[in-house]
């Protein structure tokens, strides 16, 4: 219990008489402190019982004691102590209006109760006070030690935190999703943070803030050793944590972040590991990486699974933070659905496996989604810290060099178009067209056709839709003459046209092929 001016009246030995602001006696008092000056609030740092004799004040000046009082009042002073029979025999009756007029509390100090007393009364009961924080603190972290180290781990130890601070308690992933939280009902009230949870993600850890509304009191505390965050604990109370519920949140912060680096620890073993699997697989040793995976990616290789590979979007950047931050979200995804996930960090890039329709390809298609929105809100191209994915097909053990392929080819796709993300099926199932929106095909389509344009722009013969009617049918002369409702024999002469200024005979498919494919990557000139 913090000390109170009530405990000071209370106290059998100093025989203090309330005179004013009987109201506010359960004020906490911070310390004692003794000043005649006629202003002492420069030396005030609130939370103040000051002790005075009104040696140098005039006590009875009603106006003088009104101005004095509410210095004190705004300086936050919770008390005046008055010592009757030194320069008063009794408390002048305008500071008692005063103190009254601004609710502060007006102790009666006797004579025969020196100051000194007072103050080693509230040096005391201070003391006491910390030694019960400090004695809480310690078996909350004998306690939330013991709950670290048991079965349910984290969960446990949230348990106990909750109870220490009497509030709730709850544990988010590296994506700011809740991985648990206590009491049960924590859980909602926790996601709602999840905002404030990726603030503070971007900070540079440690880091901590003070979020809530009308409903609590929310302190918000980053996990992890490194500049990055591994993760944050959030701790809901109806009022600031004291000493020892301070204790108790320092104290599951470190076992936490001591559980996060182990299984951080734990994790870049199993990355190792995994690059080793992927070695393999990509090696066409199907039977070995089944041997070494063993009950930790076994499971992964025994069902359809996809191949993502991503990278930075802008080439030639350096994105480790972005890719870490992908390889969290995919990791978090797939832990809160107990997927097993093969993540392999290389150099300027991350490939992952993952199971076929699974929360971690969600996760994925999720993250793109949203930069998709983004990106056409802000009409603008990627920044330099995003990320293009592609994704294979699904595939099994056997097929892991075609789909790590096929991821490849869609990544770079989706860099051509400036899309966040492209499926290798999709590409497959679509038209092979939107792979000429490129700068340096549609250079060649411009070259390829620039004679026949400026032949046309002459304004003797239309070649360049000849041509293309031409070609759309086949090479048929009398159904594309009747597209452009010409005379055969003038489509015939239309098309000997094109391969004199072209050069190139209309005979050879690949001629024909190259024409097509320049009508279709350069649009018609305006």
């Amino acid at each position: 219990m913090p000390l109170t001016l009530a405990s000071l009246v209370q106290h059998s030995v100093l025989k203090l008489s309330v005179r004013a602001g009987e109201g506010r006696l359960d004020t906490p008092v911070r310390w004692a402190h003794v000043s005649e000056l006629a202003d002492p609030v420069p030396y005030m740092e609130g939370g103040e019982l000051l002790l005075i004799t009104a040696m140098k004040l005039d006590a009875g000046d009603p106006d003088e004691m009104h101005a004095y009082v509410r210095r004190l009042a705004a300086a936050g002073v919770v008390g005046i102590g008055f010592a009757i029979g030194v320069n008063y025999e009794e408390i002048p009756e305008a500071l008692v209006e005063a103190a009254r007029t601004e609710d502060m509390p007006l102790l009666e100090v006797p004579r025969r109760t020196p100051f000194l007393a007072i103050s080693k009364a509230v040096s005391a009961a201070l003391a006491a006070d910390q030694y019960r924080a400090v004695t809480a603190g310690f078996e909350a972290q004998r306690e939330l030690t013991r709950a670290a180290l048991s079965v349910d781990g984290p969960a446990e130890l949230l348990a106990k935190l909750a109870a220490h601070v009497h509030g709730w308690a709850a544990l988010y992933d590296t994506s700011g999703a809740v991985v648990a939280a206590a009491p049960d009902w924590a859980a909602r009230r926790a996601a709602r943070l999840t905002p404030d949870v990726e603030r503070l993600r971007e900070r540079p850890a440690p880091a901590s803030a003070v979020v809530g509304g009308s409903e609590d009191r929310v302190e918000l505390q980053s996990l992890g050793t490194g500049r990055r965050a591994r993760g944050a604990l959030a701790v809901g109370t109806a009022a600031p944590l004291g000493t020892a519920e301070r204790y108790a949140v320092h104290s599951a912060v470190a076992l936490l972040t001591l559980t996060t680096e182990r299984s951080r620890s734990l994790h870049d073993a199993e990355s190792r590991l995994g690059a080793a699997v992927l070695r393999m697989l990509l090696a066409g040793e199907a039977d070995h990486a089944r041997s070494v995976a063993g009950d930790l990616y076994g499971a992964l290789l025994e069902a359809p699974f996809r191949l993502i590979v991503a990278e930075p979007a802008l080439a030639g950047t350096a994105q480790p933070e972005g890719l870490a931050l992908l390889s969290d979200t995919v990791e978090s995804a797939a832990a809160r659905t107990g997927e097993t996930l093969l993540v392999v960090p290389e150099p300027g890039r991350l490939v992952i496996l993952a199971s076929d329709g699974g929360s971690a390809v969600q996760a994925c298609v999720d993250h793109a989604e949203a930069l998709e929105v983004r990106r056409g809100r802000d009409a603008a191209g990627p920044e330099p810290d995003e990320l293009v994915v592609g994704l294979s097909a699904p595939a099994g053990p056997g097929g892991v060099a075609a789909a790590l392929k096929q991821a490849d080819q869609a990544l770079a796709v989706a860099r051509r178009r400036g899309r966040p993300m492209v499926e290798h099926e999709d590409m497959a199932a679509g038209s092979v067209l939107p792979l000429l929106a490129d700068d340096a095909v549609r250079a060649f389509a411009d070259g390829t056709l620039r004679a026949l344009r400026e032949h046309d722009a002459t304004g003797r013969g239309d070649l360049v839709a000849s041509l293309q009617a031409w070609l759309s049918r086949h090479g048929q002369w009398d159904a594309a003459a009747a597209d452009l409702g010409v005379h055969r024999h003038t489509l015939r002469y239309r098309m000997k046209r094109v391969e004199e200024i072209l050069g190139r005979s209309l005979e050879d498919p690949d001629v024909r092929m190259e024409l097509w494919l320049a009508l279709k990557a350069s649009p018609p000139a305006a």
